[in-house]
């Protein structure tokens, strides 16, 4: 398996079990705790790996996709508690949701093994949120938070690769979005405003963007063997099996 054709199939299982963590009931109710919107949560869950004083502007730019005007009102609104504070405790829940539903996957421990390797020998250049959230602690927990974490990291990687390779292609970060699995559902989720621009017109740049996404993501897989990427691709598919909604 060629290490691009690695990073690409394993987009949706690592896209799926990314949301499966921080989707989680468990999850936003440390939103509550932290007496902060679940968009505070999640804005300054991401981008407070950058540290408590990075200004809105730069939070926008590494995270891209998102309107600058839902950036703001939402790194603003997380001051009061600490945007890293948010960002290690929205890290700690990924990890105590890793325990809870990873924990007992079949052959764990080689997932983390393989996962760790591909984290470790990503290139962060040009991706902010990336490096930053690898250089985080990492929370406590078992095998099943680690596999968490290291998946989270990767489907970290893979954004930013998508945000370097679209921006390449001459999308707009709305345009990205549109143009994207969610599309229009997400475009509004994200704080963009209607009209929106049509999919159709998007699509092929979309195309060649992921292409280009899969071979930067693909260099980082290339530290494993073409078994080993066989392998991860298939524990991650397991992985992504035990999460999704009956």
């Amino acid at each position: 398996m060629p290490p691009e054709f690695a990073a690409a199939t394993t987009t949706v299982a690592l896209r799926e079990i990314d949301r499966g963590w921080s989707t989680c009931p468990k999850t936003l109710r440390r939103a509550r705790v932290l007496e902060l919107s679940g968009w505070a949560y999640y804005v300054a869950g991401r981008g407070g790996v950058l540290g408590d004083d990075t200004r809105a502007d730069t939070v926008s730019a590494a995270l891209g996709l998102v309107a600058p005007d839902a950036v703001r009102a939402g790194w603003e609104a997380a001051r009061k508690v600490g945007r890293a504070a948010v960002a290690a405790a929205r890290l700690a829940e990924c990890a105590r949701w890793g325990d809870e539903r990873l924990g007992d996957v079949p052959r764990i421990e080689t997932l983390v093994g393989l996962a760790e390797r591909v984290v470790v020998a990503a290139d962060p250049v040009g991706m902010p949120l990336f490096a930053a959230s690898r250089a985080m602690p990492v929370p406590d927990g078992g095998t099943g938070a680690l596999a968490a974490l290291l998946i989270h990291l990767i489907h970290e990687y893979r954004c930013g690769a998508m945000l370097l390779a679209a921006r390449a292609c001459g999308l707009s970060p709305v345009e990205t979005v549109i143009a994207g699995p969610d599309g229009e559902a997400e475009a509004v989720t994200f704080g963009w405003h209607p009209p929106f621009p049509s999919r159709v017109t998007l699509v092929r740049r979309y195309a060649y963007a992921e292409a280009i996404a899969d071979r930067i993501v693909g260099q980082a897989y290339a530290t494993l063997s073409a078994d080993e990427r066989r392998e991860l691709t298939a524990l991650l598919g397991d992985a992504a099996d035990t999460v999704r909604p009956d």
